[in-house]
């Protein structure tokens, strides 16, 4: 039986792909999607199967490529988690977290350097299947932005901005809702976590895999934890009450599905006055909740995002804050969000 959410035709060979130089095939609007398979990728043979441990759960094992992954969750809708994700993937591979940033740090393809000391080969992953957002955010939506396949028949993600990506929103034709029950959902899920090819040319390894995570804590928060071998996780909320509920049963799930806490980012934090620059709080009582919150959970603030206008005019533009403004307020935070983030990940490791 066909679904009727078809995928996308993916015909455009070598377009927007990181790997130019492997075979590339089409999907089929035509192909037969099923619980097993909504993705409707072509099948060879069987389906990957996941290594499973005596009592029937899910062997946590590492997305091929990747060599740190971090999860960016809420919780809770609305509160601007895509786009500090976003934000983050593209400070990551900009090298915004070096001193000094940017321009005159060393191209990634120094292997003998730190992490801490490069810009960073950067994948971004959209498990918001209801809502995927990225594909707006980095500017690969509509006509001419469809991934391939290798001779695997494994995606090939895109790349914008240094950032390789791969969304349920490539698949799907702009405005087509996603109308699934939870057993097509969790195999979307796994397709999109084990069948994405995020090797590039030369087959180099990413040294940092974000997953932008859809809100709440259910199913799909639950697959990824106990199949993903994850190294941490960044919670964002908002300064108001009613999202730092939620988001601390975020950060209370990751801990009960062992995954390290990194910190928590306060998005919208405040607003500066252009004219007396005065920091207003706009939402909830600012920042001394979220703080005081932090200190009962034992976990860092990461970063305070101000809230600007900018930011929404460069995420419906495609356009990372981070790209068009590296050196002003919200560019100098999420470097320093990045930075903290980087030095936890790979913390311990002999610096070079």
């Amino acid at each position: 039986m066909k679904s009727i959410y078809h995928l996308r035709p993916l015909l455009r060979s070598g377009v927007n792909c990181i790997c130019s130089n492997v075979p590339r095939r089409s999907l089929s609007t035509s192909a037969i999607s099923h619980h097993e398979n909504p993705l409707g990728l072509p099948r060879a043979g069987s389906p990957p199967s996941l290594p499973r441990m005596q009592r029937g759960l899910p062997q946590k094992r590492r997305v091929p490529h990747i060599t740190k992954t971090i999860l960016v969750s809420s919780a809770k809708g609305g509160v601007g988690k895509s786009t500090i994700a976003v934000n983050i993937a593209t400070a990551a591979a900009l090298g915004l977290h070096t001193s000094p940033p940017s321009s005159t740090t060393p191209p990634p393809s120094s292997p003998s350097l730190h992490p801490k000391n490069r810009p960073l080969r950067v994948g971004l992953l959209d498990l918001d299947i209801f809502g995927p957002s990225i594909p707006t955010l980095l500017n690969l939506s509509g006509p001419g932005h469809e991934p391939s396949l290798n001779i695997h028949n494994q995606l090939l993600p895109l790349t914008n901005h240094g950032v390789r990506c791969m969304s349920m929103g490539f698949l799907l034709p702009e405005g087509a809702p996603v109308a699934w029950r939870g057993l097509m959902v969790m195999k979307a899920v796994q397709q999109l976590m084990w069948e994405v090819d995020w090797s590039g040319r030369g087959g180099e390894d990413l040294d940092l895999l974000v997953v932008d995570m859809p809100p709440g804590t259910g199913d799909v928060q639950l697959s990824v934890g106990q199949q993903l071998v994850v190294d941490g996780a960044v919670i964002v909320t908002t300064p108001q009450d009613i999202a730092l509920i939620d988001a601390v049963k975020g950060v209370n799930m990751f801990r009960k599905l062992n995954i390290p806490i990194l910190g928590l980012t306060l998005n919208m934090s405040h607003y500066t006055c252009p004219t007396c620059s005065t920091p207003h709080n706009i939402f909830g009582r600012g920042p001394d909740s979220v703080n005081k919150a932090c200190q009962e959970l034992e976990i860092d603030v990461l970063a305070n995002v101000p809230l600007e206008a900018r930011i929404c005019e460069d995420a419906d533009d495609g356009r990372p804050t981070v790209v068009r403004d590296s050196a002003g307020e919200v560019g100098r935070v999420i470097g320093g969000l990045v930075k903290g983030v980087v030095g936890k990940l790979w913390n311990g490791d002999e610096e070079k």
